[in-house]
């Protein structure tokens, strides 16, 4: 067993051991087993970055075993430069979810841990698979722990909030479902992704291609018109729910993008590149704007993710190094300032069960350590340099203003927006006189929630102030895509 196979198996064994093990009078030793578990696997994904070899966009840690060898199906996994950072973050929110749930979920102890580890396995799973039905098994799998960790420990209308989220994740999936048998039947029996990228398709059959894979992944991002499941999706969800979704399950339909529509409909994403900048371009003004206008924190960061993530989108189709390159560190930096956002949230919510802005006020006179937290996080998420919410967005406004001057400058203005919608939360949340009795008795964060603001603090610093082991790690494969889009339009 390869290191990413541990990367996958890993969490899902422990997710098992956990269902197994748990009533909720063990509940102290379930929330330790699932520490450890999720510990262990982010250990075990460590190896993945200081073992990757630089320079070269081959895959690699490559495993490759017989799975049904009728269909000529492969369990075969490995990670280049787009797919690697991802297997990491996976795994460090997975730390970080467990620790915020530790004292807040009271009953089914088990059941709300062994769903975080077990959707922590399939989402790496979804990052490192090289076959297409493996990875459409692993894409589709996430979506059943999430239903459940929504629908039972989410809020009132956690049910419908659930059922819209199966529901609209698994229409688009239908279409990607059609479109990989299509792919499988046009190479002559292959499932093997890399062999799809080399298929001589026409004009026709790729726009049809693209079109599939765009009503999968888009409803993933999400990227608007088809949004508008995550707002009310992130409501509803727990803590630990919102923040691994944000972080990392919008990220699994930006991923297919790059995996899968670049590369293997490569002249249909050039032809209709002007419908995704366009769509992108909406996501990031109109959807910052009615974040603005907004009454419920979570729907405020919510329609924030809409936004940070019609950035990613924007620079993956304006295919220049600086975009995709720029697409990619702001979905890893959206992974870390969109989960401690949430968290935040979390820290509110946990003391005064109320998610609305009006109901808090002067949160700084009795949280001070929190809000030092609160505002780091509400500066990242404004894009302030130094931070990981600054660098990702830089570089797809330099790569966009490189394409296209007007497109470029109508992505700097969504900067505004940023600023606007996050310091006024900021600012009616935590500055002034304590605004009511709630407010008054609040008791400022323990040490738990101290260590999961602070591992996030890091990783956004980090991010900000170091970018270049991301960068490094992503460029050859970035440059290796760009040049497979070029040459099938040269052709």
């Amino acid at each position: 067993m390869g290191l990413l196979s541990l990367a996958i198996w890993m969490p899902i064994a422990f997710g098992v051991l956990l269902l197994v093990l748990g009533r909720d009078e063990q509940a102290r030793m379930v929330r330790w087993v699932a520490l450890i578990g999720a510990l262990a696997s982010f250990l075990v994904t460590l190896p993945l970055y200081t073992g990757f070899q630089l320079g070269t966009a081959e895959m690699q840690f490559v495993e490759k075993l017989v799975w049904m060898e009728r269909f000529n199906v492969h369990y075969h996994l490995g990670v280049d430069g787009i797919s690697l950072w991802f297997v990491l973050l996976t795994a460090f929110i997975n730390v970080i979810v467990v620790i915020a749930g530790w004292e807040v979920i009271t009953n089914r102890v088990n059941q709300y841990m062994g769903a975080f580890l077990i959707l922590s396995g399939l989402m790496i799973g979804v990052f490192a698979a090289l076959d297409g039905v493996l990875f459409y098994v692993f894409f589709e799998a996430t979506l059943i722990p999430m239903y459940l960790i929504i629908g039972i420990w989410g809020g009132p209308n956690k049910i419908y909030a659930a059922f819209k989220f199966f529901l609209y994740t698994l229409l688009g999936s239908l279409l990607l479902l059609i479109a990989l048998i299509f792919l499988y039947t046009k190479s002559g029996g292959s499932f093997d992704i890399a062999t799809w990228h080399t298929l001589p398709l026409d004009g026709t059959t790729q726009t049809l291609i693209f079109f599939a894979f765009l009503a999968a992944f888009a409803v993933k991002v999400p990227m608007w018109p088809v949004h508008t499941w995550l707002p009310d999706v992130h409501v509803e969800a727990p803590t630990g729910g919102s923040a691994v979704l944000a972080a990392i399950m919008l990220k699994l339909g930006a991923y297919g993008f790059l995996r899968f529509s670049l590369p293997i409909a490569p002249d249909a994403a050039r032809e209709w590149a002007w419908l995704m900048i366009a769509l992108s371009l909406i996501a990031v003004i109109y959807v910052g704007l009615v974040a603005l206008v907004q009454q419920d924190m979570k729907k405020l960061v919510a329609y924030s993710s809409v936004a940070h993530m019609g950035f990613v989108t924007l620079g993956f189709f304006i295919f220049n190094d600086l975009g995709v390159s720029g697409g990619l560190v702001q979905m890893i930096a959206h992974g870390f300032v969109s989960g401690a956002m949430f968290l935040s949230i979390g820290v509110l919510y946990d003391r005064v069960h109320s998610r609305e802005i009006a109901s808090y006020g002067g949160v700084i006179n009795t949280m001070p350590k929190f809000t030092a937290f609160a505002l780091f996080f509400a500066m990242a998420n404004c894009g302030l340099p130094a931070t990981a919410g600054f660098v990702g967005e830089w570089m797809v406004i330099l790569g966009a203003v490189k394409a296209n001057f007007w497109v470029g400058l109508l992505a700097a203005t969504a900067l505004i927006f940023g600023a606007a919608y996050t310091l006024w939360m900021f600012k009616r949340v935590y500055l002034g006189p304590v605004a009511n009795d709630d407010v008054k008795g609040l008791q400022d964060i323990n040490s738990r929630e101290f260590l999961m603001l602070a591992l996030l603090a890091i990783a956004v610093l980090w991010m900000g102030v170091h970018p270049k082991p991301f960068t490094d790690v992503m460029d050859s494969s970035v440059v290796e895509l760009l040049k497979h889009v070029a040459q099938s339009k040269l052709n």
